[in-house]
């Protein structure tokens, strides 16, 4: 039976033994490239279990996210994707009360924060901002600015979409950097086009270059 196409998209068949928070930051990191996501309810009740809910600002995008990513193995378990049956809570709010959320001041204290970044810079810093010195293509990509619960399968879910991948690598007792690795190098730029400037959260671009050789 169709579901008429909504906002919100309905996921089951998730691997149960993953902890919830971890859930839904894989979810954010396979499905915001589809387009901006407002929220993902996953809960760890009997009857919810194995299950979520990703709400898109754009029906386009739930399109794109279930005819993309139906069957997807995610931990092992191919995804099932359907439209919700309801709009969410948060859609029926938002055609209130969008306007107000837009409203919300920007804090001058990232400004200052960054200011002070600036001017302490830790040797791992600056191995990071030698990368920003373009490298010749290989299949080896550095990749920098990650987020803190980045985790190899997170990673390996975004690029394994990619022909030629082979592996990803974290670096011990750093999470905002990563190495992945591709058959080719051709491959590998495929990936590093596709992939570079991605928000893998709302507040973390992933930035991408070659890795030195």
């Amino acid at each position: 039976m169709d579901i008429r196409p909504s906002h919100t998209i309905y996921v089951n068949n998730l691997n149960e033994k993953v902890k919830k928070d971890e859930l839904k930051k894989s979810l954010y990191a396979i499905f915001s490239q589809f387009g901006q996501i407002l929220d993902i309810v996953a809960l760890k009740t009997l009857k919810m279990r194995g299950q979520a809910f990703i709400i898109f600002k754009e029906i386009s995008s739930a399109t794109n996210a279930i005819r993309t990513m139906q069957g997807f193995p995610f931990y092992d378990k191919p995804m099932r994707i359907n439209y919700s049956k309801t709009d969410s809570d948060v859609i029926a709010k938002m055609k209130g009360t969008f306007k107000e959320r837009q409203k919300k001041p920007k804090a001058p204290k990232a400004v200052e924060e960054k200011k002070a970044k600036k001017k302490t810079i830790d040797p791992a810093q600056a191995a990071i901002n030698s990368s920003n010195i373009e490298q010749p293509p290989n299949q080896i990509l550095f990749l920098t600015n990650l987020p803190d619960e980045t985790n190899e399968m997170m990673l390996s879910m975004l690029f394994n979409q990619f022909p030629g991948f082979k592996e990803v690598r974290l670096v011990p007792g750093r999470h905002d950097i990563a190495f992945v690795e591709f058959a080719t190098e051709i491959q590998s730029g495929a990936a590093r086009e596709a992939l570079n400037g991605f928000k893998i959260t709302p507040t973390h671009s992933m930035k991408i270059s070659f890795a030195k050789k």
